[in-house]
């Protein structure tokens, strides 16, 4: 079997004029096409879903392109994925992005070839699978089609253009459907079968075989031809590829099967692809799943492979993931190997938090693998039932993600921001998840958190990139137009597709709504200075934010606690907790939050960050330790799951089924790292640094930036704290300090430091791009 690394693609950004706003967007369309799009003639009618196609072109070539003054850059689209081969060798592993750059177009993928192509005869195959069916991931075009465009590479480099020249087939081998069960809706993905009996005679993608009994391919058009339309460079990475490796139980696979499912653990929760090397009669059917085949209380995918007689290797190219694979092999046949590729989104895990608690260390750990496993395509809520990039989720990763990842994860962000505002509905409505074909309601807060500061003014305020938002302002400004103010001066609640807050019982929808609405306003101040809002959009926002902040109080403070007067259910947590975090509850009213808070417990753990987070902000850290604790200690004490779960629970314990491994309950990642070590990044350049570590005796955290590593480190003993602060080269900062909490004689670099300026709640220090160590006595 052979592996080669695929080539990470990083992207460039084009220019396109939206046809229903007045704005130039950066990121547009690509032209200057000259292959047609090809598919294989006599295509069934209607076109079956999960048809996997073989395309072969061979070629020569007088001279090989360097890479440097001649290139072999070629530009590939298709619907739904392909796999590259140049020469008989892997080059790209499951290249394309699912379908939905905006609802009609399509991603293409740029690779240089040049490392790969030789002097004379050459040969390219592509194997791509269409998936036909739309999910909540992506939107069918109806079409297999396939675009290779080799052009524009100079006059000494390499040409070569998808067309009638190319041989195209069905791969037989590749069989439509597998038994029931099948997929559930959501998933674009169908489960694979493969029967080795009719697959070719020897390997196809190899220039010598004998392609003279495949039809010439069938041209369809060029760019930008429906269904496909225009075409938009992928903004993401391609996959990383660990390659082909052993299972963690490897010494206790069976020579020879007992008919038994054989279970082949993983490391860790993980985005993979099984493989397996056997020797076989013909005709016998092998099942392989994961231990996560029904997470979340629906069928998602798996593999079915019919052997050949002898020996035989086979990968099955659909990613599952889990901590195990199970493979149902039956009795007799001899197992040579049992192996799984891994393959995930391309970044590092960058960023670090370890303090003296295990207990903390595993919870960031664990949010960090959920984070990386929710990771491909798009942001998703989970890897198995949905694969979606639900927004509520997506604004939880991001925030863990600027503190574990390094920052090609943040491409991912900034390519959903413009699918996001591309969708938008005619009637002004945005939604997710997209890309889709099989859904469009709007859930009107989780849509407000993905426009306010922990969603796009988030991302922006931190890579200090405000180009999406300059680009998409007119689309978000359109979405906030339409929430509705009642009577009493307050938003009213929006239905939209679905009134949704959160899982659970007790949530009280008209606080939740004029808190996010509020912070929504607030994101549009906030990168005023940097997007070029009009006078009448800036003062329309501070008005209607002012108008809720007058009114706020009035209406919903009982004088104990925050409540929609309207509103029956017992008192919310979540809506207490975002009255802090909007900034509408005033410090007089923390201590009566925090009882509230202490007392009710209805947040998931999508909402349990924020829960969290509001006893930060209020000062009470050694309460959000403790809640925080208490609330996910039966997932982090858990010793079979590497990943957050859906609910408190798991199956059917849990919220809404409950998956093993979801997106939205890794926020105390975010929390450790911005709290209790204290790191705020802003701008890039700009950071801030307030140290909450509560019960904590000692603290290592590293965020990765632009500019380097920021490092954190905090001792303490016996009342007293010592802070040593490493800046990467070319940043500034502050270092914030409680006066409640530190007394105010504080030692930087062996010297007494005044602070830099007064402040009423903290002691102040400026920070440049050098070591400071700062000792300190606690209150």
């Amino acid at each position: 079997m052979r592996h080669f690394l695929l080539l990470v693609v990083l992207p460039t950004f084009f220019f396109f004029t939206v046809l229903n706003f007045c704005v130039a967007e950066s990121y547009q369309p690509s032209t200057d096409w000259n292959a047609n799009w090809i598919t294989v003639e006599n295509l069934p009618e209607p076109v079956p879903e999960n048809l996997w196609l073989a395309f072969r072109k061979n070629f020569s070539l007088e001279k090989i392109p360097d890479g440097i003054q001649s290139r072999a850059l070629c530009r590939i689209a298709c619907d739904s994925k392909y796999w590259l081969y140049v020469n008989g060798q892997l080059v790209v592993f499951e290249g394309q992005l699912k379908r939905g750059p905006t609802p009609n177009d399509t991603y293409f993928d740029v690779v240089d070839l040049s490392k790969h192509l030789k002097q004379g005869k050459n040969q390219i195959a592509v194997l791509m699978w269409y998936f036909g069916k739309s999910g909540f991931s992506h939107r069918s075009s109806g079409m297999p089609g396939l675009l290779f465009d080799a052009s524009g590479n100079g006059s000494n480099g390499f040409e070569l253009l998808s067309g009638s020249d190319w041989k195209a087939t069905i791969y037989a081998a590749y069989e439509q459907k597998t038994k029931d069960p099948q997929p559930n809706y959501r998933l674009p993905e169908s489960n694979i079968r493969f029967d080795a009996r009719k697959d070719f005679s020897n390997n196809w993608t190899f220039a010598d075989f004998n392609d003279s009994g495949w039809k010439s391919a069938k041209t369809l058009g060029k760019v930008p031809t429906a269904p496909w339309n225009n075409l938009y460079e992928r903004p993401i990475p391609h996959w990383k590829d660990y390659g082909v490796t052993d299972y963690v139980n490897k010494s206790e696979i069976p020579a020879v099967s007992d008919g038994k499912p054989i279970v082949c653990k993983l490391p860790y929760n993980a985005q993979i692809t099984p493989v397996l090397k056997i020797d076989a009669p013909k005709g016998c059917e092998i099942d392989i799943r994961t231990d996560n085949y029904q997470g979340g209380g629906e069928y998602n995918v798996r593999a079915e492979y019919v052997t050949k007689q002898g020996v035989q290797e086979y990968e099955s190219l659909g990613w599952m993931n889990g901590h195990a694979v199970i493979y149902a092999i039956p009795a007799g046949i001899k197992i040579l190997s049992l192996q799984y590729r891994e393959t995930g989104y391309d970044t590092e895990f960058a960023g670090s938090f370890e303090c003296d608690d295990p207990f903390f260390n595993e919870l960031w750990k664990k949010s960090a693998r959920t984070l990386y496993v929710t990771m491909r395509d798009t942001y998703f809520d989970c890897p198995d039932r949905e694969r979606a990039q639900w927004w509520g989720d997506a604004v939880n990763e991001l925030g863990e993600a600027f503190y574990a990842l390094d920052q090609k994860s943040a491409l991912l962000l900034r390519k959903g921001m413009y699918e996001l505002m591309r969708w938008q509905r005619e009637d002004g409505a945005i939604y997710s998840p997209i890309p889709a074909g099989d859904w469009a309601k709007e859930l009107p807060m989780q849509m407000l958190a993905s426009v306010g500061p922990y969603g796009m003014g988030l991302w922006a305020q931190t890579t200090g990139d405000f180009q999406p938002l300059r680009d998409l302002s007119p689309r978000m400004n359109r979405y906030l137009q339409l929430f509705q103010f009642g009577d009493d001066g307050l938003v009213l609640r929006r239905k939209g597709g679905w009134d949704w807050g959160d899982w659970g019982n007790n949530v009280d929808l008209r606080v939740l709504t004029n808190c996010w609405y509020y912070m929504a306003l607030t994101n549009i101040v906030d990168i005023s200075n940097n997007v070029p809002f009009s006078k009448n959009e800036l003062e329309n926002a501070t008005e209607l934010r002012q108008k809720i902040k007058n009114r706020f109080d009035n209406i919903f403070w009982n004088g104990n606690e925050y409540r929609d007067p309207q509103y029956k259910g017992q008192t919310d947590d979540r809506a207490n907790a975002m009255a802090v975090i909007s900034g509408l509850a005033d410090k007089e009213k923390y201590p009566a939050i925090r009882e509230v808070l202490m007392k009710q417990k209805h947040a998931s753990p999508y909402m349990e960050k924020y829960v969290l987070e509001a006893l930060f902000k209020m000062g009470y850290e050694n309460d959000a330790f403790a809640r925080m604790k208490e609330r996910f200690k039966k997932m982090v004490e858990h010793p079979d799951y590497t990943t957050l779960w859906e609910g408190w629970g798991i199956g059917k314990e849990g919220f809404g089924g409950g998956t093993t491994n979801h997106a939205w309950s890794g926020g105390g990642l975010t929390l450790l790292s911005q709290y209790a070590a204290g790191v705020t990044n802003r701008l890039n350049q700009e950071f801030t640094i307030c140290p909450q570590p509560g019960p904590l005796k000692w603290i290592k955290s590293k965020t990765p930036t632009l500019h380097g590593d920021l490092l954190v480190e905090i001792e303490r003993k016996d009342q007293k704290m010592k802070i040593k602060i490493t800046m990467p080269k070319g940043t500034k900062g502050t270092l914030k300090l409680s006066k409640q909490k530190i007394k105010p004689f504080i030692i930087c670099n062996s010297e007494f430091k005044l602070p830099l300026r007064r402040d009423n709640d903290y002691h102040l220090f400026l920070l440049q791009d050098e070591i400071w160590t700062f000792e300190m006595e606690e209150q």
